[in-house]
């Protein structure tokens, strides 16, 4: 359970719903005792034939008469301890005159309190014995709806404290998700991040209104009932508790068992949300190639190993509830075997053993039952219970992992000033390989000893094939991940002591695979920069051609776009993504394939946006075409093979020294020609 304490932070804001929680559940336990302690006067009235004066009048008499002969008792072993010289014997009469006292003072308290209640209790009780009955029958009447008031009221609290916990747990997880780098992100994978946030999640609610309810509020029903029990005859209830370290074992056992399977459970709804995301987002692909019925037997084998895997938890948490029931059934045996035996024996003691301080009679064990029963009854419920907090504990794990987690692109500890005016950009002996989720598993390198120096101002393209570290080597100026070895550096600043928020202040980006997000194509735009006006806004959208389209939309910029875009073609959302690195109006902007989804014509277009836009800011473009309407504002084109920068240059001096650059362009070419 020790995944379940780290709860405790996001509680405590809330603790006094915790703390008025807890007062109800105890307050809940105690009208449990009363209703059960009931026992005791209706075996009194009905089957006794004893009014309850009487018994009060009789236990008065009674104590009256064991405080009268412990008193001469007392006076005697005084006389004898006087005269005593031998000190062996004077101890032992020492021994007999402190029992002695303590029958005296238990006889004094019991005195005292049903005096008490003779003079407060009685009179307001019936004489008749059917009216005596009838108005025991309407207090516990009374204290069950009472008791029904307070459960109400405290599942509402309980359920309100365990929401805005479990709101503040996905926060923090949410925030330290996205404080992670990508790598991490994309070994972590969507699939398993969205079933720690809901799935796991929810069995992690479950747990915990468990144990703001029932957790707290039945031991202590327990407790209460112990007390009394205590009260009938402590030494019979002690002998119940011979069984009480074979439920802490089963309790441990099966609970360790259930907490495996528990994980298992949720890894394997982690690959179902895996198998679903892959589908959706494949959509176009399964329906070109047929593979329907692929996907339908992924997902028919994911559900039946989640299937036999919550079956062979449910087997778990079945055998909880029947073990401890038994076990809590013999310890009360345990307690009345011995307990019937005084009573039919008209006796106190077995085999010289005193087993209770008084006479037992009916409807002294009848209470005994009662109170034990009502014991085991909470026991009981707690064993179903445990199994949920195991769950529970299992999905605490899973979740906190996620705060746990150490993100590989670090925080400087002493930040810098970005410089004022950005004056090159170095990369300087640039060694990468990407991370895996085995650690002991290698990805080849991905980058090799890359050395490249940029002048502010300049627009470089940066080309190769496919898998050269083109985009790779890009991606480290907004520190999606961080060299193995060499530095990214502005000016001669390691991008590194950067504060991030400060460094990707500096950047704009357009990738690949645009991503827009729910909401209108103004609002995409926007995301730029959030302060923008509606006019400044326009205009990007201008600069990037977007209004090209948006005008024969009836809503125009105020457009919905729909689920990552996809009511809008590739071109259309990359000229989207284009406005929104315009308006943030970078000092460095980053285009990986900007316009490798639209058509020749708009592909001119934004680069005759671009040879204006790029002025007096520093440009990475990465691209497998080299068009002249890039050459018209490029200022050099860096080669990059295998990993390694093989060249850098500008168009012409390329030609002539490069022919990888050369090779490049032919086969550019020769697909333009076919």
């Amino acid at each position: 359970m020790e995944s379940l304490k780290r709860v405790l932070p996001f509680v405590w804001p809330y603790r006094n719903k915790f703390l008025l929680a807890s007062l109800l559940a105890f307050l809940i336990a105690l009208l449990w005792g009363l209703n059960l302690s009931v026992a005791f006067p209706i075996v009194k009235v009905l089957l006794q034939g004893e009014s309850l004066a009487e018994y009060v009048q009789k236990n008065i008499d009674d104590a009256e008469q064991e405080i009268e002969l412990r008193s001469a008792g007392l006076e005697k072993t005084d006389e004898r301890i006087a005269k005593l010289t031998d000190e062996d014997e004077r101890l032992g009469q020492l021994q007999h005159r402190s029992r002695l006292q303590s029958k005296l003072s238990a006889a004094s308290k019991e005195l005292a309190f049903m005096s008490w209640i003779q003079a407060n209790v009685i009179p307001k009780i019936p004489r008749d014995q059917f009216d005596t009955f009838a108005a025991i029958l309407l207090v516990l009447l009374i204290a069950t709806v009472i008791k029904g008031i307070l459960i109400f009221f405290q599942e509402i609290l309980v359920g309100n404290l365990v929401e805005l916990t479990i709101l503040g747990i996905r926060k923090a997880c949410f925030r330290k998700t996205l404080s992670l780098d990508y790598q991490t992100l994309m070994i972590k994978g969507g699939s398993d991040l969205m079933s720690r946030f809901t799935f796991d999640m929810n069995q992690l609610s479950a747990g915990l209104r468990f144990l703001g309810g029932k957790v707290i509020r039945e031991p202590l029903k327990a407790l209460v009932c112990i007390t009394g029990a205590f009260l009938v005859s402590w030494q019979l209830t002690l002998l119940s508790f011979v069984f009480a370290p074979l439920v802490g074992i089963v309790f441990y056992m099966i609970g360790k068992k259930i907490k495996r399977a528990s994980h298992k459970l949720m890894q394997s709804m982690s690959r179902i949300y895996k198998t679903m995301e892959e589908t959706f987002a494949g959509i176009k692909v399964v329906i070109a190639f047929n593979g329907a019925r692929q996907h339908r037997l992924k997902f028919h084998h994911e559900n039946k190993a989640y299937f036999s895997k919550a079956v062979r938890l449910v087997k778990l948490q079945a055998l909880t509830s029947p073990s401890t029931e038994v076990i809590g059934l013999l310890a009360v045996f345990v307690a009345l075997l011995p307990a019937s035996y005084l009573v039919l024996r008209e006796t106190t003691s077995i085999w010289g053993i005193t087993l209770s301080t008084g006479p037992m009679d009916v409807a002294r064990l009848g209470t005994l039952y009662a109170m034990l029963a009502g014991a085991v009854d909470p026991v009981r419920k707690l064993s179903t219970i445990y199994a949920r907090l195991k769950r529970a504990s299992a999905a605490a794990e899973r979740v906190f992992a996620i705060i746990d987690s150490e993100t590989l692109v670090k925080q400087p500890v002493a930040p810098v000033r970005v410089p004022q005016e950005i004056e090159t950009i170095q990369f300087d002996k640039i060694d990468f390989g990407y991370a895996t989720s085995n650690e002991n598993a290698q990805r080849p390198a991905v980058l090799k000893e890359v050395n490249l120096k940029v002048r502010a101002g300049e627009t470089i393209v940066v080309v190769g094939g496919n898998g050269s570290g083109k985009s790779t080597l890009v991606s480290l100026l907004p520190r999606y991940f961080d060299p193995d070895s060499g530095t990214v550096s502005f000016n001669d600043v390691d991008i590194k002591n950067l504060r991030l928020e400060d460094l990707r202040n500096q950047l704009g980006v357009v990738t690949q695979e645009t991503l827009l997000f729910d909401g209108t194509i103004a609002d995409n735009i926007r995301y730029g920069s959030p302060s923008a006006t509606d006019f400044e806004v326009e205009q990007a959208a201008k600069k990037a051609f977007v209004t090209q389209f948006t005008e024969q939309l009836p809503d125009q910029l105020e457009t919905h776009v729909g689920d990552k875009g996809q009511q809008l073609s590739g071109g259309q959302r990359q000229r989207i993504a284009l406005a929104r690195a315009i308006l943030r109006n970078p000092k460095i902007l980053i285009l990986d394939e900007a316009t490798s989804a639209v058509d020749a014509q708009s592909e001119f277009l934004i680069h005759q946006s671009l040879r204006e836009f790029t002025k007096g800011r520093t440009t990475f473009l990465i691209t497998h075409t080299i068009s002249q309407s890039i050459l018209d504002f490029v200022s050099r084109i860096a080669v990059m093979d295998e990993g390694k920068l093989i060249a850098c240059g500008t168009h012409e001096a390329l030609l002539e020294t490069c022919p990888a650059y050369k090779q490049l362009l032919q086969s550019q070419v020769r697909q333009s020609a076919a």
